[in-house]
């Protein structure tokens, strides 16, 4: 009677040792917290502050043991969505992954339009004021910074109070259609400029069509600065 009672007791023992032995709902949901808290405290010292909620688990959940520390990492951009997925990991013995949608807002300053903006027109520090707002709410991108995008051609209207998205903007033409050009052929700290006229309009960075006013021949240039193109030799 006694080997039957001890052999029950054990048994129950390691029952409840294999049902405990469990990766819980609450020790996903704290991993993704000490991972959220992190991100913060990174965002803090770029002067961005960071409020999240690690979201919803089924508290039933349970998963194998791990026996390292869970893996967190975000598997879509935080700077893109207020919902971006965290994928939570084992690397252990018996690794299983799984995903959970965090809320993550991202507070920080961004330009905001002060009145009403026209296409076509270029900005400058009177049209634009900062202003904290959630800037991965749009899924566009902000821009922080005047001195990024100032001078840069408005590509359609704008309201006034609209955050400024990188979208809304196109660099102005440094190259004119009809303009004479130099042009620069480099090789390493080696150049030769000569004198050409644009073929059609570009902003610096792009490649224009460029008339050798000497050789009378056509070449593609890269456009370094305004009314001035490079061609590598």
């Amino acid at each position: 009677m006694r080997t039957t009672i001890l052999a029950t007791t054990l048994a129950i023992s390691a029952f409840s040792g294999i049902a405990s032995a469990q990766t819980t709902a609450e020790q996903i949901r704290a991993a993704a917290l000490r991972f959220l808290d992190g991100f913060a405290s990174e965002q803090a010292s770029e002067g961005y502050r960071v409020s999240y909620e690690a979201g919803q688990l089924d508290d039933r959940l349970a998963l194998a043991q791990c026996d390292s520390d869970l893996h967190v990492q975000f598997s879509g951009d935080p700077w893109e969505s207020t919902h971006p997925s965290l994928q939570v990991a084992c690397e252990g013995k018996r690794p299983w992954r799984m995903f959970v949608t965090p809320e993550v807002n991202i507070h920080g300053p961004a330009l905001v339009a002060t009145r009403a903006l026209a296409r076509g027109e270029s900005l400058s520090a009177s049209m634009v004021t900062t202003q904290s707002v959630v800037v991965n709410a749009s899924r566009r991108g902000f821009t922080r910074q005047l001195s990024d995008v100032n001078g840069m051609e408005i590509r359609r209207a704008i309201n006034a109070g609209t955050l400024i998205t990188p979208d809304m903007l196109s660099a102005p033409n440094a190259v004119e259609r009809g303009d004479h050009v130099i042009i620069v052929a480099r090789s390493g700290t080696f150049s030769v400029s000569s004198r050409g006229e644009a073929l059609a309009s570009a902003a610096v960075g792009e490649q224009v069509r460029v008339r050798n006013l000497r050789s009378e021949r056509t070449i593609r240039a890269n456009v370094i600065a305004p009314g001035r193109v490079e061609i590598p030799m």
